[in-house]
């Protein structure tokens, strides 16, 4: 049986078209087919007689990557999120080779492209399962719209001049009410996106837990949550707040009347994540961050002592 990676460019960016045209050439030389997104085939500059591409997938087939063995996506966080709209239907491993500046999502970066394709040829990588988050949006208690996220979901004023003014709400109970630029309720890996920059904790991805945290909120009580992975969250959107938008992992938005109510728990489908290195998340923290570490000379080994009964 013929192997297949789909291909997801930011096709956007010369770089990345001309790292997708390395990609699909040594990838095609090991014997390996690849699909590529319709409407990226021209911007790579791939002939529909180009016998390397073997199929052209549509944006929104929830079975663009079926059959394939990964999705292998050239770009940064939000290319890899939009990848993850691809994979998440048939469950296909993400790979993430990073073009942008953090690149949290990636597992790789432009210049280990050999590296990157060797490993995949031989199959030489590890496969872990992210937690996602569902949303149901309700208004006078009918469904108005669903969806969900990788990162986060956003709660977000529609106009500068007017705070948000919501109720929070944990497993059923009321929490606190904030007047507030918005709020963030996100999964571990979105610890380190939108929810980082609006003073939210760092969670490990093992961590199984949900997060909440408020924007700039006016209250006594508004500090960053993390709760159960089993707990529901929700906000209500005041009636007096004259508009808001929901935002899902800040590229698929519904407009929110006033009296909306925003629901969120644990997915009902993770994404998965291909690995390559098996380095701790620690280290993919400095790395990332480039957080100073000058000084740190390790753990210093304990001197034998009498065994212990």
């Amino acid at each position: 049986m013929t192997r297949t990676v789909l291909l997801v460019t930011h096709t956007g960016r010369e770089e990345a078209r001309q790292i997708a045209a390395k990609v699909i050439d040594k990838l095609s030389a090991s014997g390996i087919a690849v699909r590529v997104m319709a409407d990226e085939r021209n911007d790579i500059d791939i002939p529909e007689s180009d016998s390397r591409v073997t199929a052209v997938v549509a944006e929104g087939d929830p079975t663009a990557a079926d059959d394939s063995e990964l999705v292998v996506v050239i770009g940064g966080d939000g290319t890899i999120l939009r990848g993850a709209e691809v994979a998440r239907p048939s469950e296909t491993p993400i790979l993430g080779v990073n073009l942008g500046h953090v690149g949290f999502l990636a597992e790789s970066e432009v210049d280990d492209l050999g590296f990157t394709v060797d490993h995949i040829v031989k199959r030489d990588y590890a496969v872990e399962e992210r937690m996602t988050i569902d949303v149901t949006v309700r208004h006078d208690g009918a469904v108005i719209a669903t969806g969900w996220a990788l990162n986060e979901v956003s709660v977000e004023k529609a106009s500068r001049e007017r705070m948000l003014d919501v109720v929070a709400e944990i497993d059923g109970r009321a929490l606190s009410r904030w007047g507030c630029d918005g709020v963030v309720m996100a999964t571990p890996t979105g610890s380190t996106a939108y929810a980082f920059s609006a003073g939210g904790p760092v969670v490990w991805p093992e961590v199984e837990a949900l997060l909440m945290v408020p924007i700039s909120a006016h209250a006594l009580f508004s500090r960053p949550l993390v709760v159960a992975p089993t707990s529901s969250m929700a906000v209500t959107i005041q009636h007096r707040t004259p508009g808001a938008v929901l935002w899902c992992d800040g590229r698929r938005a519904v407009e929110l009347p006033a009296g909306a109510r925003i629901e969120v728990c644990r997915g009902s489908q993770p994404v998965r994540l291909a690995r390559l290195h098996e380095a701790p998340f620690t280290k993919r923290l400095v790395a990332k961050f480039a957080l100073p570490v000058e000084g740190w000379r390790g753990a210093r080994p304990r001197p034998p002592g009498p065994a212990h009964p």
